[in-house]
């Protein structure tokens, strides 16, 4: 007797879980202002079976100067934990976290590349393909927020220009006063507004915004994937994930007889 084992996906956790659009940190420096997803997107996610979709993935890229906090902030949001005595990022590595965003699963392959000057030209071959440009830099030294701008140039030399949101991350948030912080946070803001990023200020060590962060990051990544998916679509069906066919559009009766007399006209 033949036994079939079934690897069963566990369900995502409640923190990943998204149905309303999260909110920004500044106004002063933010992507959308709105708070819900497109009405094209949510009326898609509405009508679709749930139990046939494939696991759609956006890619994040993660730059920074070394020490900054890179690999802090990612292990902070994807194992919860916050380490110290960590040591410094070789070459690459990345997390994948999933998520459940307006009913439909949905992953962020999180790329954490090296900060050392030695790494750069095997990390920017990993810069290709994002969708979330993500620059970090220490609120505690000005001067890695002065080397973003350079971080976010290489990083947008391997993608097509306008392919990718981009962040500009302040990092140890815990470490800086109220009044340090908010100075800092003034030259970020402009610098933000110059990168045409969002801005966000954070803390790996406590956890303050880490999470709201990462799902900003991954609602604008899938809302941005939905819309154009939905836009490459030539007939009244989209591909969301893999095998999944979602209807965008119910075609009245006038309309069908239409497009069966065209396709028997043209044959």
């Amino acid at each position: 007797m033949k036994t079939t084992l079934l690897h069963v996906v566990p369900p995502v956790s409640r923190d990943r879980i998204i149905s309303h659009f999260p909110k920004w940190y500044t106004p002063e420096a933010c992507l959308q202002f709105k708070d819900h997803f497109h009405a094209q997107v949510r009326s898609t996610c509405q009508r679709r079976n749930i139990g046939a979709v494939g696991l759609k993935i956006s890619k994040v890229v993660v730059v920074g100067d070394l020490y900054v906090g890179k690999t802090s902030l990612i292990n902070r949001f994807c194992k919860d934990v916050f380490d110290r005595d960590y040591k410094a990022t070789i070459g690459v590595d990345f997390e994948i976290e999933r998520f459940e965003i307006a009913g439909v699963p949905y992953s962020l392959q999180i790329w954490d590349t090296a900060g050392q000057e030695k790494f750069k030209c095997i990390a920017s071959a990993y810069y290709r393909g994002a969708e979330i440009i993500i620059t970090v830099f220490d609120l505690a030294d000005i001067q890695t927020l002065d080397h973003t701008k350079q971080w976010l140039e290489d990083a947008l030399m391997e993608n097509e220009p306008g392919s990718s949101f981009i962040f500009l991350v302040g990092t140890k948030k815990d470490l800086v006063s109220t009044a340090a912080c908010e100075r800092t946070e003034l030259d970020a803001i402009r610098y933000a507004n110059e990168m045409q990023a969002e801005y966000w200020s954070v803390s790996a060590k406590t956890g303050e915004n880490v999470k709201e962060f990462f799902s900003r990051v991954a609602a604008l990544a899938f809302e941005k994937s939905m819309l154009m998916e939905l836009e490459k679509s030539n007939s009244r069906m989209a591909q969301i994930g893999a095998g999944n066919l979602i209807n965008i559009e119910e075609a009245s009766p006038e309309a069908s007889e239409t497009n069966h007399q065209a396709n028997l006209s043209c044959c």
